[in-house]
Formats: C-alpha cells, structure tokens, sequence
C-alpha cells in the first residue's frame, strides 16, 4: 500500500483547494473542503488502489468495476455533481438538480487543484477545461450547473487564475448565465 504517497497526494490537493477557496471567499468550505478522504472507508481504498498520476478511483474501478471510495466521497461533498441527483416528481425519474453557486465555485477550486496536483510538470492552463470537456457526457450534471463550470473554466483559460478568482468573489451570490 501506498500510504504515505496517498496521504501526501490529498493533502496536498486539499491545501491547494483550500487557498483557492479563501481566495474566493469560501472560508468555511475551503477549510472543510474533502475531508471525507482522510476517513477509513476512503483513505484506505485511496491508499490501497494509488497510483500517483491520476484518482485511485479509476484503479478502484478498473479492479472491481466500481469504485466504492468515489460513491462515498460524492455522497457526502456537495461540490461534486454527483451529490445534487434527486428523484423528480414531474419526470418521475432521477434528474440533476441545479447546484447553488458556493458549490460550483468549489467545483471550479477543486478541478483546478486536481489538474495541478496531477499534471504537476505538465500543468498548462487549459487542462482543466479540456479534462472536463472530455468528460462532460460522462458527468451527471444540471445544464444550468455546466454552463457556469464552463464559463469559469473558459474565464480561467482566457483571463488567467487573479481574474476568476476576483470574478468569483464580486458574483458569489449573484452568479447567472443569460439564456
């Protein structure tokens, strides 16, 4: 197992979160920001599937064709997409729910920690709206929710990382894309 690599993996992904969210203005989220991962049920499959470059979850999967970590972790995070699935009344089925915007804006931290923790020598800019671009029919989502991933991401890319981050903290909570 790889328990030290993993722990140091996840912390430093959760540093990164966390300066990103408190450069936002989400102290409470940055500060709370995965801590689901240092519990039993997630560290230790994190530790025993690492691999270094990418999420153990895809290891997880790969080995058992599912990944009990990753049900676990979105369970209980709500800035992942996966946690704002709901059954609708109308539809009578299960739909994305539309995610407030603090959670989106933790979203965008987290993408952004995990393609610089991951591509750490190889890290340009784009990478993680081109990661999310190639997984956006893959990733259970409200469209309202990935217009405004999108948006920051492309923002991200255009602007540069002082600007959607002073972007975020001026639009917290009036954050709306125009149809």
């Amino acid at each position: 197992m790889h328990i030290i690599k993993h722990f140091r993996t996840i912390t430093r992904h959760r540093h990164m979160v966390l300066k990103y969210c408190f450069k936002c203005g989400l102290y409470k989220q940055g500060l709370l920001h995965d801590l689901s991962k240092y519990g039993f049920k997630e560290f230790f499959t994190g530790a025993k599937y690492y691999l270094g470059v990418k999420s153990p979850h895809t290891n997880e999967r790969a080995k058992k064709g599912y990944s009990e970590a990753w049900m676990h972790h979105y369970g209980r995070n709500k800035h992942h997409s996966e946690y704002w699935y709901d059954y609708n009344i109308e539809h009578n089925c299960y739909m994305p729910v539309e995610m407030p915007n603090k959670y989106i804006f933790e979203m965008f931290c987290d993408r952004l920690a995990a393609s610089k923790n991951y591509n750490r020598k190889n890290y340009n800019p784009s990478i993680p709206l081109e990661y999310f671009l190639n997984e956006q029919d893959r990733i259970i989502m409200h469209e309202k929710t990935k217009e405004k991933i999108l948006f920051l991401l492309n923002l991200y890319v255009e602007k540069g990382e002082k600007e959607v981050f002073r972007f975020i903290k001026k639009n917290k909570k009036t954050f709306k894309i125009e149809q």
